[in-house]
């Protein structure tokens, strides 16, 4: 099923995000800056291959992670974990890693590299299998 939920959200944070962290997501908000996300906002996620993944980010926003090698079982798995580093605010791919539950040899992490906010353009462009 090309929709899936999170089903085991990591953090390496605690569960609020201190107030400057807020501030500084605000500030990637502007036009042409980064964008930021609350790692506890995403709702499903889709692969689209063995190293990119889609994440659907509350009710309109879509992110696109790209990470450093192939992820294994990423496109069979029906739960991901992502874990932030340092903090709850995921503002680039160097802020996440993601993680594969697999009950018998423990779960594989896969670090991303890239990052980036889906336009609408390509939001709608996507075949169904690689839309959260």
């Amino acid at each position: 099923m090309a929709r899936r939920s999170i089903a085991m959200l990591l953090a390496c944070a605690a569960a609020t995000a201190p107030l400057a962290d807020a501030n500084a997501a605000d500030t990637h908000k502007g036009e042409g800056a980064r964008s930021c996300f609350y790692s506890k906002d995403i709702s499903s996620w889709s692969e689209v291959d063995s190293r990119t993944v889609n994440l659907r980010v509350s009710l309109h926003d879509y992110y696109q992670l790209k990470l450093l090698t192939d992820c294994p079982d990423v496109n069979w798995t029906q739960a991901i974990g992502l874990e932030s580093r340092g903090r709850d605010w995921i503002c680039s791919g160097a802020d996440v890693t993601l993680i594969i539950p697999h009950p018998q040899s423990g779960p594989p992490r896969c670090p991303a590299s890239e990052m980036r906010k889906l336009s609408r353009e390509e939001v709608a462009a996507l075949p169904a299998r690689q839309k959260p």
